[in-house]
């Protein structure tokens, strides 16, 4: 007596593989499917039955899997920043639109004197001379000194001292200005690092208090726009792929996230700044203001089993499972992660290099 669940049981499985697709296309597709079924009776109930075909086959592979997203970003000189003058007196000097501006060069000039820039994160707000209690805005003055090689004062502090003030007075002699000792509010421009300038605002012969130029950091970034909601994509410290229009590919690192702001009228998303670095800036050769595709890594599994969606069975019972190409068999399988058309599985009985029935 022939075994029945021999030779007939692929055949069943079979069927029961078409019965899912066409159930899960009817579902998608609705009576659009229901035509199109239809269709194909009609046309085959008189044509002799069609040959059997080798059903299409892929390997289990055994290997790294990835799920990524792709937004639009901006590469430019970052977000310009007003630069205002706090020196009275007359412009009699500005810079060129796009100069860049070191530590202890000239960011503009009032009266024929040099206001030289310095680095710091916090603006001087007051005086500094003989007799100026301790605060920030004076270590911010030595740490300048000492990297522009005037450094009687000893190591950079708090404290305004003699040494301190001898200390400006050599500095002040290497740019011609009267040798006082003290430093005015208005006498330097404090800003965090080099700027570039990205415009002038102001004339020559202007008033020298107010907005005189703009100003951008003097390295390229690339910035995204994201909805609050997708935030959770860009994590600060990861790579980044990117490809840069007219510029090719590259990698970058996500350096940090803004708090989310208000959005436009047509969605009322609330937008976050994603602010990426470039982790070779050469590879962006002369390009400003273009756009960039930033592929973002969402997912990433490695050293797992992956096969195409395609190979995905819903069993009845619930859950998945894929078959055997050489003996028909069923192999339940728990699903991991998915991303673009493969997925990965685990389950007992599967191997690298299985090879396992899939469609197209």
């Amino acid at each position: 007596m022939a075994d029945p669940a021999g030779p007939t049981a692929p055949r069943r499985r079979r069927r029961g593989r078409w019965l899912v697709v066409v159930l899960v296309a009817v579902a998608v597709l609705g009576t659009g499917s229901v035509v199109v079924l239809t269709r194909i009776a009609a046309n085959t109930a008189n044509a002799a039955p069609p040959k059997a075909e080798a059903p299409e086959t892929a390997e289990v592979r055994k290997g790294d899997l990835a799920d990524r997203q792709t937004v639009t970003g901006v590469l430019a000189h970052g977000a310009e920043r007003p630069l205002a003058g706090r020196k009275p007196g007359t412009v009699t000097g500005l810079p060129d639109v796009g100069a860049v501006v070191e530590r202890g060069q000239t960011a503009y000039s009032v009266d024929a004197k040099p206001v030289p820039l310095f680095y710091g994160s916090l603006p001087l707000y007051r005086d500094l001379a003989d007799g100026t209690t301790s605060g920030p805005d004076v270590k911010i003055v030595e740490e300048n000194l000492e990297e522009l090689g005037f450094a009687d004062f000893g190591e950079p502090d708090e404290r305004f001292t003699v040494w301190t003030a001898a200390a400006i007075k050599k500095w002040q002699k290497s740019l011609g200005l009267e040798q006082t000792g003290a430093l005015g509010v208005g006498d330097v421009v404090v800003q965090p690092g080099p700027i570039r300038v990205s415009s002038v605002t102001a004339q020559l012969g202007a008033p020298s208090t107010g907005d005189l130029m703009k100003v951008t950091a003097t390295t390229r970034v690339v910035t995204v726009q994201l909805d609050s909601s997708k935030l959770r994509i860009a994590k600060v410290g990861e790579k980044v792929g990117l490809t840069i229009t007219g510029g090719g590919t590259t990698t970058g690192t996500t350096a940090s996230t803004s708090k989310p702001t208000e959005g436009d009228q047509g969605n009322g998303q609330a937008k976050s700044t994603v602010t990426i670095t470039l982790d070779d800036p050469a590879a962006a050769g002369g390009l400003d203001a273009v756009s960039v595709s930033v592929e973002f890594t969402t997912g990433k599994r490695e050293g797992v089993l992956v096969v195409p969606v395609g190979a995905l069975l819903a069993l009845a019972e619930g859950g998945y499972a894929v078959e055997s190409a050489s003996d028909r068999t069923l192999i339940p399988v728990k699903t991991g992660l998915f991303a673009r058309g493969e997925v990965e599985v685990s389950g007992e009985g599967l191997t690298e290099g299985l090879k396992v029935v899939t469609t197209s």
